[in-house]
């Protein structure tokens, strides 16, 4: 099997231990899946003194450490997120976050949320192209190229590139509501707000020569949950968009969060991953059937009229987030954090063995938790399903979840037989 691509996962001492069963970063094919950065001083395994500047520049030195530490440099980085605890900070966050990318800016989503491990008032993750592919001893696909476009039909910003493309994934930034031309908010409430961050979404693959239909994931940041039903209302009037999704009633994978706040007192914020069957230059131009998504759901999960339980592309899927619901009933489970985390863990292995994968495939786990002290807890259930560790990993405590859970979790695996029509 050495001529196959393998999950690769890595730790460095530069960077701080990890806190739970995870990894610092989980490489497959041509990406690496970073797990999100706290502040915490490698060698004291501590918070760092001073403020959220100081906490910031901590979180970014551990990425570069870890980075670093896997051969690649600042530049490879194709997207970033940063979580604060007060949206008030991100002016002095984004200053620091500047300074470790002087020249090429990635892809950028800034949220802030109910609160963050540790009580730290930031944390930082990042997504990592891969050139030389993780087949081992085997180095491949070395003459791929990252590829940062912008466009004028959307919105732009100084601190962000519209779109990052390496190998056969676009990576968007969270696009906020705002009017391309003026800068500013659109008028009107959450409708309006939902239909210009799809607008520009939009207009952004539009202006790169990618049909809307190519999205594979979509996160939704909502200011208040309760909004919800008036964002899928205008929703469904952009999904799905073609005939031949349309045909096929194909909605992509996707994870809603409740943010604490947003950037610029919106209401909502839309990020997006989309497939990109022509890969990167100066790679020759593939045939764009070659590659196909492939969208799944399977009767041993929950189920949701709009979306996806996962969405396949060249080597990876992207499941949507899971609820601790019953897949029978449709119901909250009983019991408490624990009873729920190990339902959305059993929701997620159920999808994953319907397309014939295991859990050893997953390369990244987010987790969105209701109150940020019930991580132990979720940690004990969680090591029972990762018992080596192995995925990348992510937690946040946001401001409510559907149905009042405790917490939802999604997850990115690794997709060894790529998704051409014969595979």
């Amino acid at each position: 099997m050495s001529g196959y691509n393998a999950v690769l996962a890595r730790n460095t001492t530069n960077a701080p231990e990890n806190m739970g069963p995870y990894s610092q970063t989980a490489a497959f094919s041509h990406y690496n899946n970073l797990s999100a950065q706290l502040p915490i001083d490698p060698v004291s395994g501590q918070l760092v003194a001073g403020g959220v500047k100081e906490q910031a520049e901590q979180s970014f030195k551990n990425i570069k450490a870890i980075v670093e530490s896997i051969d690649h440099i600042m530049d490879d980085v194709v997207r970033i997120t940063i979580f604060l605890k007060d949206i008030a900070d991100i002016d002095a966050v984004n200053q620091v976050y500047a300074s470790f990318f002087p020249a090429y800016r990635p892809a950028l989503t800034t949220v802030a949320v109910a609160a963050l491990p540790l009580g730290a008032l930031v944390q930082v993750e990042a997504l990592v192209s891969n050139g030389e592919g993780t087949i081992p001893n085997a180095p491949q696909a070395g003459d791929l190229v990252k590829i940062a476009r912008n466009i004028e039909k959307a919105p732009l910003s100084p601190l962000s590139t519209q779109t990052v493309a390496f190998s056969h994934y676009n990576n968007i930034s969270a696009q906020l509501p705002l009017d391309p031309l003026s800068g500013q908010l659109v008028a009107g409430g959450v409708k309006e707000q939902t239909a210009q961050c799809l607008k520009n979404v939009k207009a952004i693959l539009e202006g790169i020569d990618v049909p809307f239909d190519d999205i594979v994931k979509v996160n939704v940041f909502l200011k208040n949950l309760a909004d919800i039903d008036a964002v899928n209302e205008v929703y469904t009037t952009f999904f799905p968009d073609s005939a031949i999704a349309r045909a096929v009633a194909y909605f992509p994978a996707r994870t809603v969060i409740a943010a604490a706040a947003l950037p610029m007192n919106a209401l909502v914020q839309i990020e997006v991953v989309v497939s990109h069957g022509d890969g990167t230059p100066p790679q020759a131009v593939e045939d764009r059937h070659g590659i196909v998504i492939k969208a799944n759901n399977t009767p041993a999960a929950p189920q949701d009229r709009l979306s996806t339980q996962t969405v396949a592309f060249s080597h990876y899927n992207h499941l949507s987030a899971q609820l601790p619901l019953d897949a029978a009933s449709g119901a909250l489970v009983a019991g408490g954090v624990k009873e729920q985390a190990a339902q959305c863990l059993k929701n997620i292995k159920a999808i994953v063995e319907s397309i014939n994968h295991q859990l050893a495939d997953v390369v990244k786990v987010n987790i969105f938790l209701k109150n940020i002290e019930d991580i132990a807890a979720i940690d004990e259930v969680y090591a029972t399903f990762f018992p080596t560790g192995t995925p990348a990993r992510r937690i946040v405590a946001v401001a409510a979840l559907p149905g009042n859970a405790l917490l939802q979790i999604d997850a990115v695996v690794s997709h060894a037989e790529g998704t051409a029509p014969q595979a």
